[in-house]
């Protein structure tokens, strides 16, 4: 019984490392829409008119924020866009690696250790895939014609 609940425990932190991941790079959009839903709230929308203004303003982020990153040409601005997805994703996994290693270290200095290093993981990883949903014909760069 103590190495199934072994196990399990392994698979769930496995699981909840995997949706950290792959859930990184939607950090900005979802603090953007919980930021406008909780103004809607206490602007008196009420608690489903907040859920539907935090979702449209969520997905008007993510929408804005892709479209943006594959029609701009500027490389600058294009790397700006990326780093406005992939910091809040960093913030977001370094908090997360916190919460982890306060349940299995004792020490602080490891803690914070393992914390930044998720954080650069998470951040990393948001900002492969906000570069990776470019069309693959658009680099940023003018073809040469010839």
């Amino acid at each position: 019984m103590i190495a199934l609940g072994i196990l399990l425990s392994v698979a769930g932190i496995g699981f909840f490392c995997w949706l950290l991941f792959t859930l990184a790079v939607y950090a900005l959009p979802f603090f953007a829409g919980m930021t406008v839903g909780l103004w809607a709230y206490d602007s008196g929308a009420g608690p489903i008119g907040a859920f539907l203004v935090g979702a449209f303003a969520a997905g008007l982020t993510f929408g804005l924020g892709q479209l943006m990153f594959t029609t701009v040409r500027a490389v600058w601005v294009r790397f700006a866009i990326a780093l406005a997805f992939a910091a809040p994703a960093a913030f977001t996994g370094y908090h997360a690696t916190l919460g982890l290693t306060r349940l299995t270290m004792p020490s602080e200095e490891w803690q914070m250790a393992f914390s930044v290093l998720g954080a650069i993981a998470i951040g990393l990883t948001a900002w492969t895939r906000v570069v990776a949903m470019a069309p693959s014909g658009q680099t940023g760069q003018v073809a040469a014609r010839g």
